[in-house]
């Protein structure tokens, strides 16, 4: 059965940095990519990063390239997210997805057919 566990979650002050972590249990051959998505209060779901499990490829939102980087450890069955230069817009509940799919459209990280973890907060105030 699938699982899919994040941490790292926390507050943090503007400029600062946070690394989440996400491990996946029970992972199909159908799911291809691990994608990271956020939440904000009052605001719909945004996909944020996307990273293929078999060659480490990665994508991004345009409002975190250059301050967030994701990575992988496929023995583990880990990925993570580095998020570098934080800003209070930052501010959500952080998932991270198994999904059969991702592409980048319109600046924007689209995913196909996700199946979330439980999310993890990020609040990023002073």
């Amino acid at each position: 059965q699938l699982r899919l566990v994040e941490s790292g979650g926390g507050l943090v002050q503007p400029g600062g940095s946070l690394r989440l972590s996400c491990v996946a249990s029970g992972l199909s051959l159908d799911y291809s990519a691990i994608g990271w998505l956020r939440q904000a209060p009052g605001k719909e779901r945004e996909g944020v990063s996307c990273i293929s499990v078999s060659d480490g490829m990665t994508l991004y939102v345009d409002s975190v390239k250059g301050r967030f980087t994701m990575s992988r450890d496929n023995a583990s069955n880990t990925v993570y997210l580095q998020m570098n230069s934080l800003k209070p817009e930052d501010t959500a509940v952080y998932y991270c997805a198994a999904v059969k799919g991702c592409k980048v459209v319109g600046g924007g990280v689209l995913y196909v057919d996700p199946y979330w973890g439980q999310g993890s907060q990020v609040t990023v105030s002073s």
